[in-house]
């Protein structure tokens, strides 16, 4: 049976047993059979994948929603610098902790349900916005609103999960890369549509930003309600998730991507803030350039998976993260002299770099997995098999603590302006997480194994690192 036929075929069942009602159900799906992917694989799995970018990209948009509302909160809202950081922390949280439920969501309900009802629940944020935003109201009303918007950020795990499932090991860095690209590209977005509004209406108008996404969100959950497909074989696996929690690499991949996403995220809320605050831009002035870095970040991500693809993402990673050092240099140098070009120039370059890193940390994910299961003697489709089952439910715990970097950032950042008025201890304490992810990575995936008894082999491959082209 093709995939074509099989999603005309009503009440398939998943391997557990349970029934499949519908018609966007595909009961046969194999993308590492290449017979099979020439034949209808690769043109199905590319229709979802452009739907899934385009509700991930919705998605992202609310989730960072709150970076654009709060350059709209003048002096008439009563709310300091900190206050403001806190506010856009919030959203990233929620994110961040319902990115683990999402990722089983897709198996549970089906990547293509699940897809709808996420993305329709995307509406209740933006409603909830839309009353909030008024002067008196209170701080705390403020951040519960700011809360749910974190839904957005949970849609980036369901998505991943389920393009992760539909594309080969061979084809999932660029895949992914799109994906994950595409979806950030709702923060440099809804950051310009902020800017259109402020230039136009005023920063009295804020409202407006929101009625502009609410029929977009419907229309997103009805194309993917059109579009997209479920994958009957895909299940959650209990057991999985726990083997994946127990390995090391998982959070040692964690690890990286706090460097990598976590930092794209929490600058993404934070930069219009700095800017304000360190700066004293006003919010057009803010607003006309913080969508900049998230653009190219956003852009640079499928770069990233398509670099790892081509040359390990291990590499990749490491030369990232030594630039990613090197641009915070530039950043703090502009922040002790107060030249705002330079701090452009060296913000920018970071954002470009998290975009590729973030590429590259996820490519590793699959790979990484599938590395170990031939070193527990796996071969053919029983590694392929063994490393889809992990890393699939790796990615759901990687991606919530990447997140969680977002956090992070735009805590030390409150804390940073807090107490000294400037962004400078925030960024040095970056600078030194940068280091010690560039030397995490060195040491775990491109360190070369110990000296032994094959070490004598003529061609050196004992002597070559085990995840150098992960």
């Amino acid at each position: 049976m093709t995939a074509e036929t099989a999603t005309e075929t009503a009440g398939t069942r998943t391997a557990g047993g349970r029934p499949r009602k519908g018609r966007r159900w595909i009961e046969r799906w194999d993308p590492e059979d290449e017979v099979f992917w020439r034949a209808s694989g690769e043109r199905i799995a590319r229709r979802n994948l452009v739907f899934s970018v385009l509700t991930e990209h919705i998605g992202f948009s609310v989730w960072s929603l709150w970076s654009v509302l709060v350059l709209f909160m003048g002096p008439e809202y009563g709310i300091d610098p900190a206050g403001k950081f806190f506010l856009v922390a919030v959203p990233t949280l929620v994110g961040a902790v319902l990115r683990v439920p999402y990722t089983f969501a897709v198996a549970r309900f089906g990547g293509r349900n699940w897809t709808v009802f996420s993305a329709l629940l995307l509406v209740v944020p933006a409603v909830a916005a839309a009353v909030a935003m008024r002067p008196g109201t209170s701080y705390g009303e403020f951040l519960a609103v700011a809360a749910l918007a974190g839904v957005g950020g949970g849609n980036f795990a369901s998505s991943m999960t389920n393009i992760n499932s539909f594309y080969p090991l061979r084809k999932k860095g660029w895949a992914l890369g799109l994906n994950a690209g595409g979806g950030n590209l709702g923060v440099p977005v809804v950051q310009l549509l902020g800017l259109l509004v402020i230039g136009t209406a005023g920063a009295a108008r804020p409202r407006l930003v929101l009625a502009v996404y609410l029929p977009l969100i419907v229309l997103a959950a009805l194309l993917a309600a059109l579009r997209m497909d479920n994958l009957a074989p895909v299940a959650n696996d209990t057991g999985a998730a726990v083997e994946a929690a127990r390995d090391r690499h998982t959070w040692v991949m964690a690890l990286l991507y706090v460097g990598t996403f976590g930092s794209f995220i929490g600058y993404s809320f934070a930069f219009g803030l700095v800017l304000q605050s360190q700066f004293a831009r006003t919010p057009l002035q803010a607003a006309s350039l913080t969508f900049i870095g998230p653009l190219l970040g956003s852009l640079a991500r499928p770069a990233g998976g398509w670099l790892a693809d081509r040359y390990g993402g291990a590499r990749i990673v490491l030369g990232n993260f030594a630039a990613m050092g090197l641009a915070t240099g530039a950043v703090l140098a502009a922040s002790a002299v107060r030249s705002l070009p330079l701090f452009l120039v060296g913000f920018t370059a970071l954002f470009l770099l998290t975009g590729l890193g973030n590429g590259a940390a996820y490519k590793m994910i699959p790979g990484i997995f599938l590395a170990r299961a031939h070193r527990r003697g796996l071969t053919g489709e029983a590694a392929a098999a063994s490393g889809r089952r992990l890393s699939g439910a790796a990615m759901g715990l990687i991606g919530a603590v990447g997140a969680l970097g977002g956090l992070g950032i735009n805590l030390a950042f409150r804390e940073a302006f807090a107490a000294t008025g400037s962004g400078v201890p925030a960024f040095a304490a970056f600078l030194a997480f940068y280091v010690v992810c560039g030397v995490v990575t060195r040491a775990v995936y491109l360190r070369r194994p110990e000296r032994g008894p094959a070490a004598a082999d003529a061609d050196g491959a004992a002597r070559r690192p085990v995840y150098a082209d992960v």
